[in-house]
């Protein structure tokens, strides 16, 4: 694969990012192209490894033939790096922009030099096949006369929407907010993905025969059973939505939210709407406090930097992580080392304490003003459940003016009330849809995929969910399907 010695001679170079200074003033997408030459030569650096651990379960949930559309890129063969891409992946064009890239992690060559920059490859192959025309609607031949109802835009939702039509099967998206996209529309900044790939891909799918109905809040409404009436099998891809809070004192307080509260907002003045004064969450002028470390917190700091934040702080209740892998996180797992992300580089210092817990909020008039926080520390794991027991370091308690404050620790389950409920489906320990693995729920015809039964997680993994139930509902329409099975899922 590659070059024989390209890995050797040719240094890892990723995308090129737009001077802070000029991206704060926008919310377009922070990163540049790079020249083809420059493309090839990262192609040129993946090894003939023998065993590519990058298409591993590891590695990419999809499958993806990694090593092959490398090889492609490097002799220019773009249109096949597409086609191949395309085999395994519906939207390259979404995880080649927000995948954190768990292939990279498992990268042979990453095991003692830097991976090869396959999502940033992944990424340009996308772009080149709509540039030139290689991606484009391709409806089926004919149609089976069944009727699938998906439930929820979102990543793992499109997929299997996508899937099943290319089956022949007429398929309808419900989804509940005004545009068609879920988490992609709504739930990452244009920053890390600009609308009008999302749009792109919709309309693409529309064309090809897929029937999306916006503003259709199933379970709310209109009761699930009509579509149980309607359509011959039915798949939830709703999501985890419900989002962990913070149960302390103060937190009743005006002007303490949950993220995803905050950054669908910016989203949508960013799509032309106006958001009336008295929901309006915005930083500008604001001490803004983020709870929470992950990658939504990383997206409520680049947005709040936008917004022309006073000052900008972050808490996480866990340790910094380390420089490089620990003896305990070896390849081919994905690193836990610390990183900076691209809204953290545009805070230029660091502003995020590690092992930090919040104790409560004070305000004055009904809004918060203050945050009470006290350094902890890490006990040794409980050798039954591998939990560590959080100590409050003595003296460490501390206070931070704030007047706004964005709660971004995760999500813990779907949203059970409505069509959850209605449908009575087992659910499992952790709250989330109980599926065996056909997909299908406890209730006959109804299937589930993505974060609604695997928890939350990568936006690679829900389009690999949704083109897993997509399969089984087709096995379960017509007895035999052709369409390919998800191998990596768990």
């Amino acid at each position: 694969m590659g070059a024989v010695n390209g890995f050797m001679k040719i240094n890892r170079q990723t995308l090129p990012e737009r001077p802070i200074d000029e991206r704060l003033n926008d919310y377009r997408e922070v990163y540049d192209k790079l020249s083809e030459e420059a493309l090839r030569d990262q192609g040129a650096r993946c090894m003939d490894c023998g065993v590519p651990f990058c298409q591993s379960h590891t590695g990419c949930p999809l499958g993806n033939l990694i090593p092959d559309w490398n090889d492609m890129v490097y002799r220019g063969q773009w249109e096949d790096a597409a086609a191949l891409l395309l085999k395994t992946n519906n939207f390259p064009e979404f995880t080649g922009r927000i995948c954190p890239a768990p292939c990279e992690g498992a990268c042979v060559l990453g095991i003692n030099e830097p991976p090869v920059t396959i999502c940033m490859i992944e990424r340009e192959i996308s772009e080149r096949g709509f540039d030139k025309g290689w991606i484009r609607p391709t409806p089926p031949a004919s149609r089976t006369g069944k009727t699938v109802a998906v439930v929820g835009s979102g990543p793992a939702g499109l997929a299997c929407a996508a899937q099943l039509n290319q089956a022949g099967h007429s398929v309808t998206v419900y989804e509940k907010d005004d545009r068609i996209g879920g988490l992609l529309m709504y739930g990452i900044p244009h920053f890390k993905l600009e609308k009008s790939v999302v749009h792109r891909r919709v309309e693409l799918m529309r064309e090809e025969g897929v029937v999306f109905k916006p503003n259709s809040n199933v379970g709310v409404d209109f009761p699930i059973q009509k579509l149980r009436d309607e359509f011959d099998a039915v798949v939830l891809c709703g999501g985890a939505q419900k989002p962990r809070d913070l149960p302390v004192e103060g937190r009743d307080l005006d002007g303490i939210h949950f993220a995803m509260e905050f950054l669908p907002q910016q989203n949508r003045r960013n799509e032309g709407d106006v958001i009336p004064d008295g929901v309006a969450i915005i930083a500008k002028d604001k001490n803004v406090l983020i709870i929470g470390g992950g990658d939504t917190g990383s997206d409520c700091l680049g947005t709040s930097l936008r917004q022309r934040a006073r000052s900008v702080h972050q808490f996480e209740l866990l340790p910094e992580p380390p420089a490089q892998r620990s003896n305990s996180n070896p390849w081919p797992q994905w690193p836990k080392v610390f990183r900076v992300t691209s809204s953290h580089a545009e805070a230029k210092k660091q502003v995020t304490e590690y092992c930090v817990a919040t104790k409560k909020f004070s305000g004055k008039d009904g809004k918060v003003r203050k945050v009470h926080a006290v350094h902890v520390q890490f006990g040794k794991p409980d050798p039954k459940t591998g939990r560590s027991e959080i100590i409050e370091v003595p003296g460490s308690d501390f206070e931070l003016d704030v007047e706004l404050v964005l709660l971004a620790m995760g999500f813990v389950s779907p949203i059970h009330e409505g069509m959850v409920k209605e449908l009575k489906v087992d659910l499992d320990a952790r709250g989330n849809v109980a599926c065996g693995p056909d997909k299908m729920t406890s209730v006959e015809g109804v299937f589930v995929a993505g974060d609604m039964t695997r928890g939350q997680s990568l936006v690679v993994w829900a389009i690999a969910e949704g083109r897993e139930a997509a399969r089984s509902v087709d096995l379960y329409l017509m007895g035999e399907t052709d369409l390919p099975h998800s191998q990596f899922l768990e």
